[in-house]
């Protein structure tokens, strides 16, 4: 604690202070290791406005230092949560904050904010607010205590301050363990670490232990680093058959982790604790031994019978730590874990522990068969390891030059294959057709259309069927009753995603011509609610979308509310009856209100506009396969509507209606001329009764009783009640305000949409929701859609195709001495003991990506390679090539989406199991070959060992377990893909 400083010395004058102290501020640089202090905000703005005056004896004299509001409470002196620099506090440096100390003091007792620098991975920052860490000692852990270190502290820090607080003797030899939350223990080997490097963090515990006098430890494991729950104590089960628990989108990672845990020779190197001999923790190329000893914790957890479900935090941690692009807990690729993972395991385990320089020659007409030796050897003299052993195969990769035809061999070691999948240049694309024809009903039609197509293609394939012209149709995405996006002709189809709902709207003839009198209305339907919104500052009625927008033409001179009112009647009439001459009521509601609702009944009638900023989320989404983005609510509605101008498109409408939609600020549509508007204006109520509406849904107020008092209530004229108002809207369905202008005619905003709404009697009793929510099937619906299949067989043979390489990644020809865009190919030389196969489903190229959904049929058992060996067998000597597969990796959902599960054989029983997450079910043979495998692991025959108990004799009727906390099928937000149905909840 700083306690109440003496001034050392009187302080200089005002303007020294100010010079030394911003000379100090603005040109320190962040040094890892430095001491900042932290300064009240407060505290510092007086001090600078104390200097400003040149004052020393003005008023705003700051006092001593005073940090009290940065502190939880005044005892404990904690820091409060969440404070925020340059508003809460600033930061300066040690030089600085010792000068204001001298000349200022500090306030009784209140300790000094030191805070170090430290160099994260990405960036050196002061760190605000330490690690809180708690120690106790291994014989004594209900005595915990709890201190705070820099992540840039060693843990030699805390080693001596634990045997200071809990007086060890310095004599004494200990050694640490750290501790997370969920129980899980890690040794802390290297004490001259730091807190960062050790993934120490908040809340964690650091444990203890001194040898005992006997030399032996008081637990060569401490009963603490069980990776499990109590009740798992007494769980006896099969090894190997152990859920991952799910610590946040690490699905990806647990796929990887069960289909190595299922690879025999690996697993059974790591339980025989061969690798504790070959841990190599000076390789400048590993990870100290870290990477090689958190897999082994998890694979002898997994393998010791003991857990239903085994939590891989600290591996994750220190997966993170050496590879920061799995840093966090966003969804990442399961080929890209397990290439880190390899590649990690070899060099922590690798025997070479001195690598030599080795000049790599070319083939130069040699015989192949002595330059892939030589290759194998140089690659043998650098790496050594059990990765090599069970992994690692050579391929023949041949590059020849275009322009001098020069031929480089060279043989290239390799972990794994990525082999292409044929992609396919068509797609098929469900899509609804919604006639001009009121009394027809929606139409579900599947085409096909090329992949790399415009939305003009979709059209043209439809028009195909239908007989409508292409250009009279439009295409757009409907999402929750509303158009979530409509698309230009010359749009990519690459933009219309599977699971999206789209529409095709039929538009008439003189709508699309050049010098169209037509204007293209985007037509939502709204229901309101029974209730005004009392709690806001306006008297509205809410409203809430359903049933289906429509794109609805009428001529640019008749945009009078009674002619809307007509055309859209007119246009709902399959499913929307008129009433009957004798159900017409005569509504005086507005005459019977009380003289105390006049100002909110004038707030509402202006026009039929009804000004609600917000909408309510109706929860009857429309035909979508968008369940995940429908239960995101209303956050995504505002989200929707502060971004509509961005996400929704205008319709296509031709450049005569563009402009008589709006003037040049987009505020108006010019909707007929002055002579048809004051005819309309002048007509008398007894001869339009049944088209005007009344006032409570938008009934103009008569001009003479205006004039006369603008203060007395008007009573409106008996007319027959409408089915319902019209609103301009904005694309996102909701009212703005100023859309109204009093008259009968229509002022839209910059997009030409409109809502009718309707009162819920109204709706219940005119509005046959069943007939609107009807369709028809085309016969292309009732065709099975063939999902493509390829053979395994096929994608080797693609790997092994000549192509041409790209412009960015050329050859330097040694003989032309320039880069050239040579030929490539590539042949299998030898194959390891355990051959991983990558699918490369995830396509990526110049235009389009995408992920390939093909079913790749892989045989379970007997994959012959013999057909794709360059090497031939020249003795019995030689391995044979054929391969029974072991273990799946298998991706559900999208590119940017999805979920990771696993299928693999158990070594010791031969049974297969399907692994998710936590959840582990027995699984047949027949359903492991789907459109979702990614990663095949096959294992050579002559190496496979015979299953030593037998296979489990229920193995086909229930599942082996579920623990707790089991995932969701998907992480991502779209990862699954439902029906397209036009029904509503």
């Amino acid at each position: 604690m700083a306690g109440t400083a003496a001034l050392a010395a009187e302080p200089p004058g005002l303007e020294t202070q100010r010079g030394e102290i911003e000379a100090l501020v603005q040109h320190h640089e962040l040094r890892a290791g430095d001491s900042w202090y932290m300064l009240e905000k407060r505290w510092y703005d007086q001090w600078k406005e104390y200097i400003d005056t040149g004052d020393q004896n003005s008023s705003s004299f700051p006092g001593q230092i005073d940090n009290t509001e940065l502190f939880e409470d005044l005892e404990s002196y904690h820091l409060k949560d969440r404070l925020v620099e340059n508003e809460d506090f600033v930061l300066i440096p040690a030089e600085a904050w010792h000068k204001l100390l001298a000349w200022y003091g500090m306030m009784c007792d209140q300790p000094a904010l030191e805070r170090k620098v430290i160099d994260l991975p990405s960036t050196v920052k002061v760190e605000v607010y330490p690690v809180e860490i708690f120690l106790c000692l291994h014989s004594d852990m209900e005595n915990i205590l709890t201190e705070q270190f820099s992540r840039a502290d060693t843990i030699h820090t805390i080693q001596k301050t634990m045997r200071k607080l809990f007086e060890v003797s310095e004599s004494a030899e200990t050694r640490l363990w750290m501790k997370s939350s969920d129980t899980s223990c890690e040794r802390l080997r290297n004490v001259h670490m730091s807190v960062l490097d050790s993934c120490l963090s908040s809340g964690m515990t650091v444990i203890m232990e001194m040898r005992n006098s006997d030399g032996t430890w008081p637990s060569s494991r401490p009963q603490i680093m069980r990776n499990s729950m109590d009740d798992q104590d007494s769980y006896r089960g099969q090894p190997g058959v152990c859920g991952l628990t799910n610590l946040g989108n690490t699905c990806f990672m647990n796929s990887a982790l069960q289909c190595l845990s299922n690879t025999p020779p690996l697993t059974e190197y790591f339980l025989c604790n061969s690798y504790l001999d070959e841990l190599n923790f000076t390789n400048p190329l590993g990870m100290r031994g870290e990477i090689a000893e958190a897999y082994a914790d998890v694979i002898k957890q997994m393998w010791s019978g003991r857990h239903y479900s085994v939590v891989p935090r600290i591996f994750k941690t220190k997966v993170g730590h050496f590879a920061s692009q799995f840093l966090g807990y966003q969804q990442h690729d399961s080929q890209e874990l397990l290439s880190f993972l390899l590649d990690g395991l070899h060099e922590d385990l690798n025997r070479v522990k001195n690598k030599e320089y080795i000049e790599l020659r070319d083939a130069d007409g040699r015989p192949d068969q002595e330059v892939a030796e030589e290759a194998w050897r140089n690659h043998r003299r650098r790496n050594d390891s059990v990765i090599v052993d069970i992994f690692h195969g050579l391929f023949k990769s041949t590059l020849v030059c275009p322009e001098c035809s020069k031929v480089s061999v060279t043989f290239d070691p390799f972990c794994y294959l990525s082999v292409p999948l044929p992609v396919s240049k068509e797609r098929v694309m469900e899509v609804f057709f919604v006639s001009l024809d009121p009394a027809a009903k929606p139409v579900q039609h599947r085409l096909i259309v090329p992949k790399a197509g415009k939305v003009a293609d979709l059209c043209a394939a439809l028009s195909q069927v239908t007989s409508i012209p292409a250009n009279q149709m439009v295409v757009a995405d409907v999402f929750n009753h509303r158009f979530y996006k409509i698309y230009q002709a010359d749009e990519s189809l690459s933009c219309i995603l599977d699971r999206d709902d789209i529409f095709v709207y039929e538009l008439s003839r003189g709508a699309v011509e050049e010098d169209s009198d037509e204007l293209v209305l985007a037509l939502y339907l709204r229901e309101r609610s029974h209730y005004r919104e009392y709690g806001s500052s306006n008297s509205n009625y809410g409203t809430s979308l359903f049933g289906h927008p429509l794109l609805v033409s009428i001529p640019r001179n008749q945009c009078f509310h009674d002619t809307l009112y007509q055309v859209f009647l007119q246009r709902l009439a399959r499913y929307v009856r008129a009433p009957d001459p004798s159900e017409e009521v005569e509504d005086q509601e507005e005459a019977d209100d009380d003289e105390d609702d006049e100002e909110e009944e004038e707030l509402y009638k202006t026009n039929g506009v009804n000004d609600d900023n917000e909408e309510d989320d109706s929860d009857r989404p429309g035909p979508s396969k968008r369940e995940v983005d429908q239960q995101e609510g209303s956050e995504s509605e505002a989200s929707q509507s502060n971004n509509s101008e961005e996400q929704v498109g205008s319709p296509v409408v031709n450049s005569a209606s563009s402009k008589d939609c709006g003037n040049e600020d987009g505020a108006s549509i010019e909707s007929a001329n002055d002579e048809a508007a004051s005819q309309q204006q002048t007509r008398q109520p007894s001869e339009n009764q049944e088209e005007e509406e009344d006032e409570e849904e938008g009934t103009q107020v008569s001009p003479q009783c205006s004039e006369r008092d603008p203060k007395r209530k008007c009573y409106p004229e008996k007319r027959s009640k409408q089915l319902f108002s019209i609103q301009a809207v904005n694309s996102n369905g909701t009212t703005e305000r100023g859309l109204g202008d009093g008259s009968n005619t229509f002022s839209f905003s910059s997009q030409p949409y409109v809502a009718i709404d309707w009162d819920p009697d109204m709706k219940k009793k005119y509005y046959n929701e069943n007939e609107a929510e009807k369709y028809v099937k085309h016969p292309s619906m009732e065709i099975p859609h063939q999902q493509t299949r390829v053979d395994l067989q096929q994608c080797i043979e693609l790997f092994t195709t000549v192509e041409t390489l790209e412009e960015e990644n050329p050859w330097y020809c040694p003989n032309c001495k320039k880069h050239q865009l040579a030929t490539k190919k590539l042949d299998l030389w030898s194959l390891p003991e355990v051959l991983i196969i990558h699918l490369k489903r995830f396509s990526y190229t110049k235009y389009s990506r995408e992920k390939l959904d093909t079913i790749v049929d892989f045989p379970l058992r007997n994959l012959d390679f013999s057909g794709f060996l360059l090497k031939k067998a020249s003795s019995v000597r030689e391995p044979p090539s054929r391969y029974d597969l072991i273990a799946v990796s298998n991706h559900y959902g999208g590119l940017r989406d999805g979920h990771y599960t696993s299928y693999a054989q158990n070594k010791d029983n031969g049974q297969w199991y399907y692994f998710d997450d936590s959840k582990v079910t027995y699984a047949r043979e027949e359903h492991i070959v789907t459109n979702a495998a990614y990663l095949l692991f096959y294992q050579r025959q002559d190496k496979i060992r015979q299953p030593t108990l037998p296979t489990p004799s229920d193995s086909c009727s229930s599942p082996t377990h579920v623990a707790s906390g089991a995932a969701s099928p998907y992480d991502g937000e779209d990862g699954t893909t439902t029906c397209v149905n036009m029904e509503t909840d």
